[in-house]
């Protein structure tokens, strides 16, 4: 009786807790759509900011978002995943070397997200990017400022370490007598990794993407310094021209518009559109996930 007692209360305030939560997060997605519903149009959806950002809408932001998030992607899961089975399939455990590699990896999620935006600035801006355009020697020299890539790729080293921890996690949990079989009949290490755990560990892979592109969408300081755009009423044509990005552009409205009660109801709107967004990149990591499970179930 007091066991089962104990447990109602576990499940009760669990539930409870649960319910705050969700509550919450409904209460700010409202309070957000209601402030900036009289902005939402498909002008505001397609337009570019005009009036010192007072009016028109915030096209170019949403773009810059979305190619930020997307080479992001591109480069930090695949280094995160094939770190990842390094550590699990082919690293001695308990070896220094393994350990070092550990502790970076753990080093890495806990640095503030600013300091990555320093280090961006400092090795691919003005190293990289400085050495690439003396190494061509053009007269047009793009590489040594700012631009999307190098804030992409400062972006991807920011979430590589929750990449690298959830593809780990998924690759344990494949059962080892999968592995013990696939070898058995003759497959070789690689084979068996390619053919047999990945399969099985893909949700973990998609589930790491999601959550860095959760992280990648809402951060502003890693970019202040590598590449964002204060005002950009263009599209960036290469990954070397600077990006607008809804999170800086919130961030600037904000604190350096000059008129920020006129800009309020812009900046609910390009609230509840970044959330929109993160949202649906979410949604499409996880039905391509819901589909690879099935495949694989």
């Amino acid at each position: 009786m007091k066991k089962k007692l104990i447990g109602g209360v576990v499940v009760g305030v669990s539930a409870l807790c649960t319910f705050v939560v969700v509550l919450i997060i409904v209460g700010l997605i409202a309070a957000i759509f209601i402030g900036g519903k009289s902005k939402l149009s498909v002008e505001f959806f397609l337009s570019a900011p005009t009036e010192g950002m007072t009016a028109g809408g915030i096209f170019p932001a949403i773009v810059g978002t979305a190619l930020l998030v997307i080479v992001m992607s591109i480069v930090g899961v695949p280094i995160g995943t094939i770190t990842a089975i390094y550590l699990t399939e082919y690293a001695r455990q308990g070896s220094v070397f393994t350990k070092m590699i550990r502790f970076a990896v753990n080093t890495l999620a806990g640095v503030p997200a600013v300091v990555f935006g320093l280090f961006g600035l400092g090795f691919f801006v003005q190293f990289l990017g400085s050495g690439i355009d003396r190494a061509l020697g053009g007269a047009e020299l793009r590489w040594g400022q700012p631009n999307l890539l190098w804030a992409s790729l400062t972006m991807a080293l920011l979430t590589l370490p929750v990449v690298i921890v959830s593809v780990e996690e998924a690759l344990r949990a494949v059962p080892k007598d999968l592995r013990e079989a696939s070898l058995a009949l003759g497959a070789t290490k690689f084979q068996t990794i390619r053919k047999v755990v990945m399969p099985n560990a893909m949700t973990g892979v998609l589930t790491g993407t999601i959550l860095a592109v959760g992280r990648g969408a809402g951060e502003v300081a890693p970019i202040l310094f590598t590449g964002v755009a204060y005002f950009l009423p263009h599209l960036p044509k290469s990954l070397s021209d600077q990006f607008m990005q809804l999170g800086y552009h919130l961030y600037v409205m904000a604190t350096q518009s000059s008129d920020v009660e006129a800009t309020l109801g812009i900046q609910y709107a390009s609230a509840f559109v970044l959330l929109l967004l993160t949202f649906v990149l979410n949604l499409v990591a996880v039905l391509f996930r819901y589909r690879m499970r099935v495949k694989h179930a």
